[in-house]
């Protein structure tokens, strides 16, 4: 009787591992075709994301930007001028630097691939 039960308790086992690993694909197979599907919907932006090393989602809340647009963009221009990044004496710092040229080149470039897509939509016969 002991072998038997056994041998019953191991089947359920595996059946529930059978379950959680088939879950686990679905999961990961769906998250994929969600990840590819964004990625073909603003290739531009994944593709920038790719080369500066920042996302659109860190780089705006380094900058302290909340709505992106030009004119967000073209109020930070004053403070941040590449030599007071890294200057001691008015705050700045090396590590300041390294997060912050990079988040403002970010920006700069989606505000740009924004104005291209929006170009681009304007040129398109309405149908």
């Amino acid at each position: 009787a002991t072998y038997h039960s056994q041998c019953g308790f191991l089947a359920a086992v595996a059946k529930y591992l059978a379950r959680i690993i088939v879950m686990c694909v679905q999961e990961f197979v769906a998250s994929r075709a969600a990840a590819d599907a964004w990625g073909r919907a603003r290739p531009q932006s994944a593709a920038v994301s790719n080369l500066s090393g920042l996302s659109l989602q860190e780089a705006q809340p380094i900058l302290n930007i909340s709505k992106l647009s030009p004119q967000e963009i073209q109020k930070l221009q004053p403070p941040l001028q590449p030599g007071d990044l890294n200057n001691k004496s008015v705050g700045g710092s090396f590590y300041l630097q390294s997060k912050v040229a990079p988040a403002k080149e970010r920006l700069d470039e989606e505000v740009r691939i924004q104005a291209q897509e929006d170009r681009e939509r304007q040129q398109m016969p309405q149908t």
